[in-house]
């Protein structure tokens, strides 16, 4: 396969199981929808952060490995994700109830995870492995993008909790748990996977299910967020 043919496979590869859960996702904030071209900007901003995480993971790599590496890697990936719904949705005046912080963190997440999954396909592809290639794109579909939902969600959820809290320091404080909690499920998602086979990969991928389980949940918490409850706290 050519190289220019295994890139646009690859990277339809990457985007269209992202569009699939971006498209259950929004469902849960049916009522009231973000407009579809500030859910375009915050999915481009995920796909451009990944750029930004290689570059900060090439830095750290010689200063790191094993278990840290792995650690060092998830907390970049999340903070750069982070800083992506920030600078490109968070300061929008779009951002006026607490579920669209997660709406915003999820699409992100799926945009870094739809290039990523694309950057994984491209050296499969590239070679004529399409078992490899197939076989990548479902284990990605069912558990690589879930963690980066699962994980974003986190610092989203932290950011709905926060919303009405005119404290900048338990604002805070809320985001820097999220992005521990995230950091967390991020690195030991990426430490049981690596080099697992088997019952392994079924208890790791049956934990990321668990994780959609209990978002899902949460998502039905945000919503019944009111301001009378939350401000002045």
């Amino acid at each position: 396969m050519s190289f220019e043919l295994a890139l646009f496979v690859a990277f339809m590869g990457g985007l269209f199981p992202a569009l699939v859960w971006l498209w259950l996702f929004l469902k849960e904030d049916s009522a009231h929808p973000e407009p579809r071209l500030i859910i375009l900007l915050a999915f481009i901003a995920g796909m451009i952060s990944v750029f930004v995480a290689l570059g900060f993971e090439q830095l750290t790599e010689p200063y790191f490995s094993g278990f840290a590496l792995i650690l060092v890697w998830a907390f970049i990936e999340e903070v750069v994700k982070f800083g992506a719904a920030a600078a490109s949705v968070l300061w929008l005046p779009y951002y006026d109830e607490p579920i669209d912080a997660v709406i915003y963190m999820v699409t992100v997440a799926l945009g870094f995870s739809a290039l990523e999954t694309a950057l994984f396909l491209i050296g499969p592809l590239r070679d004529g492995s399409m078992g490899t290639a197939l076989l990548t794109s479902n284990l990605r579909f069912l558990g690589a993008a879930l963690l980066h939902v699962v994980a974003s969600a986190a610092i989203g959820f932290g950011l709905a909790f926060s919303f009405y809290t005119r404290s900048i320091a338990k604002k805070t404080l809320y985001v820097i748990t999220g992005i521990l909690v995230a950091t967390a499920l991020h690195t030991y998602f990426n430490f049981f996977i690596m080099g697992a086979s088997g019952t392994t990969v079924i208890f790791v991928f049956f934990m990321v299910w668990v994780g959609i389980i209990v978002t899902f949940i949460l998502f039905e918490k945000v919503k019944r967020i009111c301001d009378p409850l939350f401000i002045n706290k």
